[in-house]
C-alpha cells in the first residue's frame, strides 16, 4: 500500500518504511515491517489509528519481542510500537501501581522490591513488557500475572476510545486472556503486599536463580516455544519423549539446556525456525498423541 504524503508529514517524526523487525525480536530474525510507527503517546496513537482505519491500514502491535517470531517476508501494513512515555512505573496507593504498557516486567519488580512491595518479584523472571504479559497471562513458579491485576486501560482499534477494564471483566486461562485483538492496552494497575525488602529481595534472587540454572541466557531464544499441556504435563517433556531434543533445522536448534526452548544458534531464518517449530510438533503429535500449541508468536507473510 503507497500512503499518500498528508499522512506521512502528520506522522513523520515517529514514522519509518522497510523497517527491518530482526531487531525488534529476541530471535534477532525476521524481514521488514511495510511502514513501522512508534507512538509518542496516547493522543497521537489515536490519532494514527484514525488515519489507518480511514485508509485501511493493516496494524501489529509489537510488545518487546521477547516472544515474536517475524517471517522472513515481513510484515505487511503498520508495525506500531509504543514510546517511552507508555514505559512508567508509578506508586498511587500504599500497594497499588500504575505501569505503562511498555514497561518491562523485571522494572516493575525491581520497583515493587524498592518500594517494600511483595508478590510481584515473579515478574523479574518474565520476559517482556507489561502490555504482553497481560496479554498471554505470563507467568512462572506458580505465579501469573491475573493474581496480581486490578484493572488495564487499553484503547479501542475500531472506536478510537480509551477504556478501563476491571480484572473481574476479564477471562484468564493459561498464557491467555478473553481480551479481544481490537484492544491496545496502554496501561495497567497492579496489586502488591507491603512487607519487608530484605524478604522480597531473597525472593527475587530465588526466583532469578532459578531460572538461570534451568533455562538458557545469553542466546537468541523467545523463550518457552510450546505452552504446556497442564501442571505435570509439562511440554519440554513431550518434546524430549518423542526425542526431539537433538533436533535441528538450518542454524535452528533447540536449546541442550531446555528442550521448549529453540534457539536461533547464529545464521538461521525465521523459516529454520517455524520448520523446527513444525517438524517438533508433527513428532511429538506422533509419538505421544498430544497437538502442542504455540507460547510464542508467528507474525507476517508466509
Amino acid at each position: 500500500m503507497t500512503l499518500d504524503i498528508n499522512f506521512i508529514k502528520k506522522f513523520e517524526d515517529n514514522f519509518s518504511y522497510n523497517v527491518s523487525l530482526s531487531n525488534y525480536s529476541w530471535f534477532n530474525l525476521g524481514g521488514k515491517a511495510e511502514y513501522f510507527f512508534k507512538a509518542k503517546n496516547q493522543k497521537q496513537l489515536i490519532e494514527f489509528l484514525r488515519e489507518a482505519k480511514k485508509k485501511n491500514l493493516k496494524i501489529t502491535i509489537l510488545g518487546a519481542g521477547s516472544n515474536t517470531l517475524f517471517r522472513d517476508n515481513g510484515v505487511k501494513g503498520a508495525v506500531i510500537k509504543l514510546g517511552n512515555e507508555f514505559s512508567y512505573t508509578k506508586l498511587v496507593n500504599k500497594n497499588i501501581l500504575d505501569v505503562g504498557a511498555a514497561t518491562l516486567d523485571r522494572k516493575v519488580a525491581n520497583y515493587a522490591k524498592e518500594n517494600n512491595l511483595e508478590n510481584l518479584e515473579f515478574l523479574s523472571c518474565i520476559p517482556g513488557s507489561v502490555g504482553g504479559a497481560i496479554i498471554m497471562n505470563s507467568g512462572c513458579y506458580e505465579n501469573d500475572i491475573s493474581k496480581v491485576l486490578l484493572s488495564i486501560q487499553a484503547i479501542d482499534k475500531k472506536k478510537l476510545s480509551v477504556i478501563e477494564i476491571k480484572k473481574e471483566d476479564i477471562k484468564f486461562s493459561y498464557r491467555g486472556t478473553s481480551l479481544s485483538d481490537d484492544l491496545i492496552i496502554i496501561s495497567a494497575k497492579l496489586k502488591g503486599v507491603e512487607g519487608v525488602k530484605e524478604r522480597i529481595e531473597k525472593k527475587q534472587s530465588y526466583y532469578i536463580e532459578k531460572k538461570k540454572s534451568s533455562q538458557p541466557s545469553q542466546v537468541k531464544t523467545c523463550g518457552s516455544t510450546f505452552k504446556n499441556i497442564s501442571e505435570d504435563e509439562k511440554a519440554w517433556k513431550l518434546i524430549k519423549e518423542a526425542g526431539c531434543e537433538d533436533y535441528r533445522v538450518g542454524d535452528a536448534m533447540i536449546s541442550q539446556k531446555h528442550c521448549n526452548f529453540f534457539v536461533n544458534n547464529g545464521n538461521a531464518k525465521s523459516a529454520d525456525i517455524e520448520n523446527l517449530i513444525n517438524k517438533v510438533k508433527k513428532k511429538v503429535q506422533e509419538k505421544t498423541g498430544v497437538d502442542l500449541e504455540l507460547e510464542i508468536k508467528i507474525v507476517g507473510e508466509k
